[in-house]
């Protein structure tokens, strides 16, 4: 079947539509779950860049940078330079969002400084997912043109390091949340009341990676079904 078939295919509606409505909804709600608390001042008046700076320093970790990044919600850490990104919103505003974001990122670093090992399985895995991320659209796409269920296979598989890649995102996400939740109640960053607001922006975060892998878990599901390899027979 060719792949743009797939979009109106019952079995591709009843099989994946269900992880695009979730991953849909992850990102509404993270979006306006931010939205929310960043209109949150925290009692410390501390900004986003300021919280991820403290916690480094009080974990000894000097060598790692707090930049601002561009874009928003583009906050990330680069183990590559060592350095947590932060978005505008969050770098400057001394807001409950902006605190949970960074403290967030800066789980990532207190993740590689101590070598997590999810964390390091990521990394390790990353130029995979990153060829997967494209090639196997490319070419199961030939492979149905073609005829050639071969190649078709070639881009399950590859399309399965995507999604075995998203599977591991899991665990090192939800840990830097814990890491996050843990380093601002240790250090009395938020208030108890305000820490309810953080656990809201890092578990709406977290939804939307969950719905990501299951999306992606769905998909293959798909391709497996429509190969014959779960199901028994190859629906043409």
């Amino acid at each position: 079947m060719p792949l743009f078939g797939m979009f109106i295919d019952p079995l591709y509606l009843a099989v994946v539509a269900p992880g695009f409505l979730l991953a849909a909804w992850a990102s509404f709600k993270v979006k306006s779950t931010f939205a929310r608390y960043r209109e949150v001042e925290s009692f410390r008046r501390m900004t986003g860049a300021q919280t991820a700076r403290e916690i480094l320093r009080r974990n000894n970790l000097n060598d790692v940078q707090v930049l601002e990044a561009d874009g928003m919600l583009s906050d990330h850490y680069d183990p590559r330079t060592r350095t947590v990104r932060l978005s505008p919103e969050v770098y400057r505003v001394p807001s409950i969002a902006s605190v949970a974001v960074a403290a967030h990122e800066v789980g990532h670093a207190l993740q590689h400084a101590q070598a997590y090992g999810p964390m390091v399985l990521r990394s390790m895995a990353v130029p995979v997912a990153q060829l997967g991320s494209f090639a196997p659209w490319i070419i199961m796409i030939g492979g149905f043109l073609l005829h050639m269920t071969a190649l078709v296979y070639v881009g399950v598989i590859l399309f399965t390091a995507v999604v075995l890649f998203q599977i591991i995102t899991l665990p090192v996400e939800l840990n830097a949340s814990t890491r996050a939740r843990e380093q601002l109640e240790s250090m009395a960053m938020v208030s108890n009341s305000e820490m309810a607001g953080v656990r809201k922006v890092l578990s709406a975060a977290a939804m939307t990676y969950v719905a990501g892998a299951l999306t992606a878990i769905l998909t293959l599901l798909y391709y497996l079904i429509r190969l014959g390899i779960i199901g028994g027979s190859r629906r043409d």
